[in-house]
């Protein structure tokens, strides 16, 4: 019984009349073809049932695999479900698409030896989000590109928003009105595990190492600026940004005495308001008028809601485009700072 030729690059570029390195743009870079040249393509190509270039053969050919790691600081599960997380993946992915890579992502919260073996097979590499510990940096190849997004790495490219201009601003528009008692809810600020009011006794991380600070220093300079002294504005920590694990920490607050709860909470992020949104509800707490908050990310549940969150508004897309573009080439591997726009909602007018 003979066996079918199984089609190959070659045949499909002389069936169609074009060179070898078309028929491989077709595949792995569709921006150097016109739509139409690749539709043909892909559509010949399904045809005779030639399903692309043999992947492992070209990585051992160029030593590359068109594969772009992602390290999160936080589980997949997490990732994948925060408004925030996702849509930064989404820009990643909508560059990666487009050049024909593919995205490894690696959870930072996961046991430290899981990472390195599957980290070896990527070109380059992204590192998102509030890093818990830099020691999973130091098994990842340091001969391969990387960019840092949202803390600083020495020696390497980083994405930014303007997280400290932007918390100056929205709590300088909170401030405004008369307030007797602000407080700050922060997320993982401090060194050690801390779900709950911070002393004098917790270590605060740098702002190179955390968004968490830069935001709480804008809060800080603003706070100053309307006659308050930092110091003395309660601060509380929680350590994830979902409402099982914010929940019990501003519980806490709202059930203070009338004359000790704050009546406004600037708050790191949109999920940590509105979780204290949906708690001051079920307390009968009215918001503005007991009860002003502010978030930052400007996700769209705080958009859709009553009364609808002022925030600031980051555009997360738009960061994870940025990182992928550096981290393939298109554009140079500098600094990179995003603008944020202020958003006014109903919870502080």
């Amino acid at each position: 019984m003979s066996v079918p030729h199984r089609i190959t690059l070659k045949d499909l570029a002389l069936e169609l009349g074009v060179s070898t390195a078309t028929i491989s743009n077709a595949f792995n870079r569709p921006d150097q073809l016109s739509p139409a040249l690749r539709e043909r393509i892909l559509g010949e190509a399904k045809r005779l049932g030639y399903r692309g270039p043999d992947a492992k053969a070209r990585s051992l050919r160029t030593g590359r695999s068109r594969i772009i790691a992602v390290v999160l600081a936080e589980s997949l599960t997490y990732s994948l479900n925060d408004a925030v997380a996702s849509e930064f993946l989404s820009g990643v992915a909508e560059v990666l698409d487009a050049h024909g890579h593919t995205m490894l992502l690696l959870p930072g919260r996961e046991h430290a030896s899981q990472a390195p073996g599957s980290a070896n097979i990527a070109d380059g590499f992204i590192v998102y989000g509030l890093m818990p510990t830099l020691a999973l940096l130091g098994d990842l190849p340091a001969q391969r590109p990387l960019v840092a997004v949202d803390f600083d790495i020495e020696g390497r490219p980083a994405v930014h928003v303007d997280n400290q201009a932007a918390s100056r601003a929205i709590a300088h528009h909170a401030l405004t009105t008369p307030t007797q008692r602000p407080a700050v809810i922060n997320l993982r600020l401090t060194a050690e595990p801390c779900n709950g009011r911070v002393t004098p006794e917790h270590t605060l991380l740098p702002g190179n190492r955390t968004i968490t600070r830069s935001r709480l220093d804008g809060f800080y300079q603003a706070l100053e600026e309307r006659g308050f002294t930092p110091a003395d504005v309660p601060l509380w920590n929680v350590e994830e940004n979902t409402f099982e694990v914010c929940s019990p920490v501003i519980e806490a607050i709202l059930d203070l005495p009338d004359a000790e709860r704050p009546d406004l909470l600037l708050c790191m992020s949109d999920r940590i308001a509105l979780t204290a949104l949906t708690l001051a509800e079920q307390r009968s707490l009215r918001v503005p008028e007991d009860l002003r908050l502010v978030g930052f990310d400007g996700i769209a549940e705080g958009q859709y809601r009553a009364p609808r969150l002022t925030t600031v508004r980051q555009d997360s897309v738009e960061k994870g485009r940025i990182a992928a573009r550096m981290i393939l080439g298109l554009t140079p591997a500098v600094d990179s700072l995003l603008s944020t726009e202020l958003m006014i909602g109903e919870s502080c007018p």
